[in-house]
């Protein structure tokens, strides 16, 4: 699995922490000022929350690119066929193809099961697919571990890095649950810029941050390794370079 483009998000986040510090620092000696306009407190927060939005930014992105790194895998090649996907991967492939998932009417549940059956008879190698992620806007630890369960893949974090994002932040929330907790509440309007930036230093946000980055670093890791080794294929289907 390609890690560019999470490593990119990572420097970006990284770029905007480094100009908090700027500014954070330089009001150590006063208010700090822009091309002569001073950077109020109140700005300063509004500042601040933009980093929850950039790190649930990079949670969302993640649980996306892992699970779509599985899906192109069993593609890929042009050969693999569903007889050979390991069983959670072909019922996730089920799921997609004959919606199982989605409630019809009898007359387009008819309709579904004949093209699904169609899709069987005609046999071949697997087409373009994708997994149903759901979650939208509450991805977290748990919603993270719940589709890699689904998908198959073990999640190998280790246990400082788990600890660490498993620790409560604030208001007795992990890591993730405060980025997207906070994330919500912004895009929900129940809560303003300013408020979700107060009580805040740039030294909490690093941490935040640190957390966060390690723990979804794993993540990508993990289903780098699940990739890479074939393990979406039933073990007598893998290349024998692809590991057990």
């Amino acid at each position: 699995m390609d890690t560019v483009a999470f490593d990119e998000r990572v420097e970006e986040i990284d770029a905007y922490i480094k100009l908090l510090e700027v500014i954070e620092r330089s009001a150590q000696n006063g208010p700090p000022e822009i091309d002569g306009e001073v950077v109020t407190t109140r700005q300063q927060r509004m500042l601040y929350s933009a980093v929850f939005l950039q790190l649930y930014n990079l949670v969302e992105a993640t649980a996306t690119w892992c699970v779509s790194a599985v899906t192109t895998a069993t593609t890929s090649s042009g050969v693999w066929t569903v007889d050979q996907l390991e069983p959670p991967i072909r019922k996730e492939w089920v799921r997609t193809k004959a919606r199982t998932h989605v409630i019809l009417n009898p007359d387009n549940r008819h309709t579904t099961s004949i093209a699904f059956c169609d899709l069987l008879l005609q046999g071949g190698n697997i087409s373009a697919w994708d997994i149903e992620k759901g979650s939208g806007g509450n991805w977290d630890i748990a919603e993270i571990e719940a589709i890699s369960n689904r998908i198959g893949c073990a999640l190998e974090i280790s246990p400082d890095v788990y600890r660490a994002a498993k620790r409560h932040f604030r208001d007795d929330k992990n890591s993730l649950l405060y980025i997207k907790d906070l994330r919500n509440q912004l895009a929900h309007g129940s809560i303003s810029f300013e408020q979700s930036g107060e009580n805040l230093t740039v030294s909490d946000l690093k941490d935040l941050k640190e957390r966060t980055v390690n723990y979804l670093g794993e993540v990508v890791q993990s289903f780098s390794t699940y990739v890479a080794r074939f393990m979406f294929l039933e073990s007598n289907a893998r290349p024998s370079t692809g590991g057990s």
